[in-house]
């Protein structure tokens, strides 16, 4: 007899399906057709096009920034985020090792070296202790008031946690060190669109933040990315990079230096916008489910993965934390055998060959979540 049995027959239920229920699908119940079907009528079906500028308005109104720049995928928003920050070839960036791949990936993008940081068991984001004190151990504020390594003498430009599936991390101390160090900071907030802190949204805190629209998020357009931000020149000097560098002109082809094919196509934009208008739909179902597997496992040896005071999570993904390797491992097994998909939670960065050489700080709490934490069903149920 399976041993996640009653689970099993709970997701069911609340899902309504005897069929494969899939970790996270996409819902179009809105304006979607229609206005892809307007982009189509246009001919405006690339980069130029109203729902990309319309897109624009409305990430950067919801989340309270003065700009937002729709970029092609959120591994891209991140590269561009660092490139307009100033960050340079060699320059090291503290991020976690507990992160989807885009993450290190995109400061590879830059030729910067990653510098792992551990996060916090309760919210899976990089820890501000944890932050605090690889700083005071393993770096020092020269007379020029930027940060290096001691280690390596390299400087330290950039710092990059994550609000891991959903779930705002304590950005609000990790800001606060970055401003005593004189490091920037970059927001990932790849997973948490609608997501609060102490009342102010993710991406928020830091100089800029970046978002994804990937086909498993909480909203999606296919594809798709978006950083915002509060500085004019930070705004419209992402903008001049992701449409190649062009300089505008009614005929001539005039590029200042090297640009990038990131701006969003406006068939994506047009599903955007659709999405965007129903976010708070989504998000308010999505904290409705959070609630019914909180019940759930009230009275299980099974830690369901709750937001910490002060959050509002948009649970994007749900997690639960089990007992050890082993219990996850069987726990994927039943419920991955009974068509129900749950995933463990990504590789540690420097397990994978291309980063096994990165300073870390030991990263104890990423290693024990990463044996341990499963994401259940969590898409929309309509």
């Amino acid at each position: 007899m399976e041993k996640y049995g009653s689970l099993i027959g709970f997701i069911r239920k609340t899902f309504n399906s005897e069929d494969f229920i899939p970790l996270h699908a996409p819902y179009f119940g809105g304006n979607e057709k229609k206005y892809l079907n307007e982009t189509i009528d246009s001919t405006f079906v690339s980069s130029v096009g109203e729902f990309v500028n319309r897109f624009e308005k409305d990430i950067a109104e919801y989340t309270g920034a003065k700009y937002g720049i729709a970029i092609v995928n959120g591994t891209n928003a991140l590269h561009m985020a660092m490139l307009v920050s100033g960050v340079e070839r060699n320059d090291e960036i503290l991020s976690q090792s507990l992160t989807f791949i885009a993450t290190a990936n995109a400061i590879s993008y830059i030729g910067a070296q990653p510098v792992f940081i551990d996060v916090d068991k309760d919210t899976m984001g990089m820890s501000p202790k944890a932050l605090q004190s690889f700083l005071k151990k393993n770096a020092k504020k020269e007379t020029d008031g930027y940060t290096y390594n001691l280690t390596t003498g390299r400087k330290i430009s950039a710092c990059i946690p994550m609000h891991t599936f959903g779930l705002p991390c304590r950005i609000d101390e990790i800001d606060e060190i970055c401003k005593e160090w004189n490091i920037i900071l970059i927001e990932d907030a790849a997973e948490s669109l609608g997501s609060t802190y102490k009342g102010q949204q993710t991406g928020r805190f830091g100089k800029i933040g970046t978002f994804s629209f990937n086909g498993n998020k909480t909203i999606t357009c296919g594809g798709g990315g978006a950083l915002i931000t509060d500085d004019e020149t930070i705004a419209k000097r992402a903008k001049h990079l992701t449409t190649q560098a062009k300089i505008p002109h009614p005929w001539k082809f005039r590029h200042d230096e090297i640009g990038y094919n990131y701006r969003m196509p406006n068939l994506n934009a047009a599903l955007a916008c659709a999405q965007m208008e129903q976010l708070d739909r989504f998000i308010k179902n999505k904290r409705e489910l959070a609630e019914l597997y909180k019940g759930f496992f009230k009275n299980s040896e099974i830690e369901f993965v709750e937001e910490i005071v002060g959050a509002k999570a948009n649970y994007w993904l749900n997690a639960v934390i089990l007992g050890n390797e082993q219990e996850r491992d069987l726990f994927l097994t039943e419920t991955n055998n009974a068509g129900v998909m749950t995933r463990p939670i990504w590789d540690l960065m420097n397990s994978l060959p291309m980063f096994e050489n990165c300073q870390n700080d030991g990263l104890e709490n990423s290693i024990w979540l990463s044996e341990r934490i499963v994401n259940l069903p969590s898409s929309f149920r309509p």
